[in-house]
């Protein structure tokens, strides 16, 4: 804590102090007001100004300090100055002393509370930003909640200084009128009681409804103004009609048809999108033939004498192939047609915010999920278009191996197909424009990754940028500037993996006014909408992750609050959102690692597992790697998990499982795991945090004790 709040608490805690040590709080009731109510009046009646003047400045300090009291003031001011001016001068004096305890409780308290439950504040400053007023005028009009502690708790947030006072001057009117009104009849009153009546707290609470009626009435006129120049069918022929039939897709028209919803599905290419024919299907089956590769090449260090293996290309693309046939008929046409669902093969075009054309047919629906996912992007190098270029779309079609292939792009996918077609036998170059690969991660597994793909054969040039591509007959060149130098690197194929775009254009959006956030993803709010209310999006055009299972996460939220947003809708939430980069060893990881919980401010502790300690990853020949756990400082709550290691995707879950439902480590080395197991590296993790924070005071009083049992203690 520093000076300057010590010093503040100081004062606060002196004045506290002050006013019930001189007994002060006497005075501060009914009877003692009702018996000098005749002096007071005198005493205005002599320095009206002066009166007033102290009056003001009393009760500022009183409701600065929360003091209690100032029901009792408000009393007397109506006495003192009437219904007019009582009125005015409280109505002021009471907003500003409750902005200075706003404030008082903002500079003291707010920073240390935030680093201590940062997920929690994180979550109300959210709510805070979109409805903060209406929150804080609902609660101003019901004078049940104590005003000094509205000001209080509302200080803790991030709501402006300017719109608290406001609002507070609003709010408290009411209740401040019917106060002051009663200071009138101060003579009369037999009890406070008599003031608020049962009948006129039911009419405060009423009035509580304003804001919320107000913000469906805004919701209204937006809606309308929205909905402007277009003209609403009469009935529609489908609940929802899903354009695009991927991941985000199908999971939507799952949900639409498992609800009795009727549900359209619009595909103009694939069923199964990207998922299946070009990405994780694919890639993870040519990943299984490059990690048996490699199990050959390595053999011998078990014992296990072999040769270089023999790669039959084009029999491992069959086998990438035959994995897609096999998994093509969980997203098949005919499974969805089986499930209720009405599919078509062709290209959609909203014409209204209710009417899409399908090829010749207009098919109208109350709801429209947009789910057309995303392309890989191919930046704009000068020559790049004459050179043969491979992208995870194309990239299947190959029948030989690529003899020199540049990877361009050291994102997952960039590295996952560097270390697979390195163990298939091309020889690989990945061209990473920043300071390390996997740039969202932290700066040590960017590091451990360059390690092992640059042992398995890999060249990486970080800090690469790329600036033209070079054709010299049939052999091409990558120019690129590395450490101030330009070089050449030859390819027979560039890979390019620098990352994906929003699939947003020939749908009709512009002329409905759906726009694009700077990243090229729909412009949406938390709960996946456009502008256009009964327009939704999921997956990848949506973003912020490009990952299967969270379009499906999406997905779940676009089809529950299409279909019954106008009784409940939720908000996306992202806190708990795994990711794994398919090499060899993985990396997966969920919520903060240490590079985001430093850029967001977030105090946290490190808990690091070697996995050479592991018992299985021994065995295995498998001791590369880590587990790294943050979690708040002092407690028992994990912030996010990094693991590097061998199938690390696939005990992951139990760290995610921990977070969503608020397991603490102390859980997990409270859990029994198999042994041996490399998820048994999870309770080993906790095992490290535990010990770093076992009670020495305990342990010591433990040591006494049994050196006295055994009647060594002096």
């Amino acid at each position: 804590m520093n000076r300057q709040r010590l010093l503040i608490i100081t004062l606060l805690l002196l004045a506290v102090l002050g006013f019930y040590l001189s007994g002060a709080q006497t005075f501060f009731n009914l009877e003692t007001l009702q018996a000098y109510r005749s002096d007071f009046q005198a005493a205005f009646q002599q320095s009206p100004w002066q009166v007033a003047g102290l009056f003001f400045a009393v009760y500022v300090v009183m409701a600065a300090l929360s003091l209690p009291g100032a029901t009792l003031l408000t009393l007397l001011g109506g006495a003192l100055f009437g219904l007019g001016w009582g009125l005015l001068i409280i109505s002021f004096a009471s907003t500003i002393g409750a902005t200075l305890a706003f404030l008082v409780s903002r500079f003291l308290f707010r920073q240390p509370i935030e680093k201590r439950f940062p997920r929690q504040f994180e979550t109300v400053n959210r709510g805070v930003d979109k409805d903060g007023a209406f929150y804080l005028f609902t609660l101003r009009l019901v004078p049940v909640f104590p005003f000094f502690m509205i000001n209080l708790v509302m200080g803790l947030t991030r709501l402006k200084t300017i719109t608290f006072y406001w609002v507070s001057q609003l709010g408290m009117l009411p209740a401040t009128a019917v106060y002051v009104n009663a200071g009138g009849q101060l003579g009369e009153l037999e009890g406070l009681g008599g003031i608020i009546s049962p009948g006129l707290l039911a009419s405060f609470a009423l009035l509580a409804i304003f804001p919320w009626i107000a913000r469906r009435l805004v919701l209204l006129v937006q809606k309308r103004n929205a909905y402007r120049g277009f003209t609403r069918p009469s009935h529609f022929d489908y609940d929802i009609v899903v354009i695009g039939g991927g991941s985000a897709g199908l999971v939507t028209s799952y949900i639409g048809s498992a609800v009795k919803a009727k549900v359209a599905l619009v595909e103009k290419h694939k069923m199964g999108g990207d998922c299946l024919n070009t990405g994780c299907v694919p890639s993870k089956a040519l990943i299984r033939a490059a990690h048996a590769a490699h199990a050959v090449r390595t053999a011998s260090r078990f014992g296990v004498n072999a040769n270089e293996p023999d790669i039959d290309f084009a029999k491992v693309m069959r086998h990438v192939h035959q994995a897609i046939t096999d998994i093509e008929p969980h997203d098949s046409i005919e499974r969805y047609t089986k499930l209720g669902v009405e599919v078509y093969q062709d290209h959609a075009t909203l014409t209204s915010p209710w009417e899409i054309n399908v090829g010749d047919k207009t098919l109208t629906a109350r709801h429209i999920v947009l789910a057309t996912g995303a392309r890989p992007r191919v930046p704009p190098l000068p020559g790049i278009e004459h050179a043969p270029v491979l992208t995870s779309e194309n990239l299947w079609s190959l029948t030989e191996l690529p003899n020199r292939l540049v990877v361009l792009g050291g994102g997952a996918i960039g590295c996952e197909l560097s270390q697979s077609f390195a163990r298939l036998g091309s020889q690989v170059t990945l061209v990473e424009g920043t300071a390390q690969l996997l740039g969202r991660e932290d700066a040590e597994v960017g590091e451990h990754v360059e390690h092992t793909l640059t042992q398995e054969g890999v060249s990486v040039m970080t800090n690469a940028k790329a600036l033209e591509v070079c054709q010299a007959g049939q052999r091409y060149q990558l120019v690129v500037e590395h450490h101030g130098e330009r070089l050449s690197v030859e390819f027979d194929y560039l890979l390019v993996s620098a990352g994906r775009q929003a699939n947003v254009e020939g749908l009709g959006l512009e002329a409905l006014g759906i726009t694009t956030t700077e990243g090229g993803t729909l412009a949406l709010n938390e709960r996946l909408q456009t502008r256009l209310p009964n327009i939704w999006a999921c997956g990848d055009l949506a973003g912020p992750f490009q990952l299967t299972h969270a379009a499906a996460h999406q997905a779940w939220h676009a089809a529950v609050n299409a279909l019954f947003g106008e009784l409940k809708s939720f908000a996306v939430d992202y806190r708990f959102m795994p990711a794994v980069t398919y090499i060899q060893p993985e990396v997966a990881r969920v919520g903060l690692n240490e590079k985001e919980a430093t850029a967001k401010g977030v105090a946290f502790e490190v808990t690091r597992y070697a996995m050479s300690e592991s018992d299985r990853a021994i065995t295995e020949g498998a001791t590369e790697g880590f587990i790294k756990v943050l979690t708040v400082p002092g407690r028992d709550k994990i912030l996010g998990v990094t693991i590097v290691a061998e199938n690390a995707g696939e005990w992951l879950g139990e760290f995610t499982i921990a977070m969503k439902h608020g397991l603490g480590l102390n859980k997990l080395l409270g859990t029994i795991h198999p042994y041996p197991t490399l998820g048994e590296a999870a309770k080993a993790t906790a095992g490290v945090w535990k010990n770093a924070h076992k009670p020495e005071r305990i342990l010591a009083l433990l040591e006494r004790y049994f050196r006295w049992r055994r009647g060594t203690e002096k």
